[in-house]
């Protein structure tokens, strides 16, 4: 069920939000004393959400426009204030979608570079054109919020051209984004500045990064470990080679999905929106295009 949500959530404008049954409510999930993962609760409300709550309120994404005001009242609630930042991760509107809510409450929303670039030329992914980002970097910023240390930077060409990942160094929190979907086959967005290459590579720095205790916040998905990200890697090197080796035999698209090569991998990461031929059909394009 929540893999079709994802999907509709993905596939269907923004402009028809008001037509989708969106989350009313948020799923809250305790990551550290402080900190929570924020996911719709009844239906879909956009990509995993993070907040840090103290005497400020520090948020990692904000799903899709109506999930804004759910945001709101979490951070009233847990902390009694306003929001008063956001990080955007990437352009994509499941993450972006509550910015203009947020902003226009007070939030100072933040995100690379290539996000504001990308949302200038569709504020409708940001809720509007008051969710542009307000401040931007190039690779990288660090928050001393609450008495921890966010390390946001900037990982190049991965899921998109502007994805941020956040490493909370003192708590061993590793905000991933959409560089990881966590047993789902990953969303990389050619079209918008993602390659394969710099997506592993972007998913091997995390597990650099990491260790055993590490947590890790997908951008879709269950909260993860260090393992669970290198089995998404040893997932997508093999997928890559499966489908590497029918196009070096000069293979066709349509010959390679018939071949199918990615069968084994279907019904643990097959999923709406990135099926097992649209992971398919990513990996072919990404090693005949260049």
């Amino acid at each position: 069920m929540r893999k079709t949500l994802l999907a509709m959530t993905i596939l269907v404008p923004m402009a028809t939000a008001s037509a989708q049954n969106w989350a009313t409510s948020l799923k809250s999930t305790d990551v550290v004393p402080g900190m929570f993962m924020l996911e719709g609760a009844d239906a879909f409300g956009g990509g995993n959400m993070t907040m840090l709550v103290g005497e400020k309120v520090f948020l990692i994404d904000d799903g899709i426009p109506p999930t804004g005001s759910l945001l709101m009242d979490f951070a009233e609630k847990e902390a009694g204030r306003s929001i008063d930042f956001v990080i955007n991760t990437h352009v994509h509107g499941d993450h972006v979608g509550g910015n203009s809510a947020l902003a226009e409450d007070g939030t100072l929303v933040i995100a690379h570079d290539n996000i504001r670039k990308r949302l200038l030329d569709d504020p409708s992914l940001s809720g509007g054109p008051g969710g542009l980002p307000t401040v931007t970097f190039s690779d990288a910023v660090t928050f001393h919020v609450n008495g921890h240390e966010a390390f946001v930077f900037h990982v190049v060409a991965a899921h998109t051209d502007g994805d941020a990942v956040i490493h909370f160094r003192d708590i061993n929190v590793i905000h991933a984004g959409d560089v990881h979907f966590n047993y789902l086959f990953p969303f990389i967005d050619l079209d918008n500045g993602g390659s394969v290459a710099g997506y592993l590579a972007a998913q091997r720095l995390i597990v650099e990064m990491s260790d055993d205790d590490t947590i890790i916040i997908p951008g879709h998905g269950a909260l993860a470990k260090k393992s669970d990200l290198q089995t998404a890697i040893d997932m997508l090197i093999d997928a890559e080679a499966r489908v590497k080796k029918l196009v070096d035999a000069g293979m066709s698209l349509a010959e390679v999905q018939a071949e199918n090569p990615l069968a084994d991998y279907h019904e643990q990461w097959n999923w709406g929106f990135i099926t097992t031929e649209r992971m398919t059909s990513t990996l072919y394009r990404s090693l005949t295009d260049g």
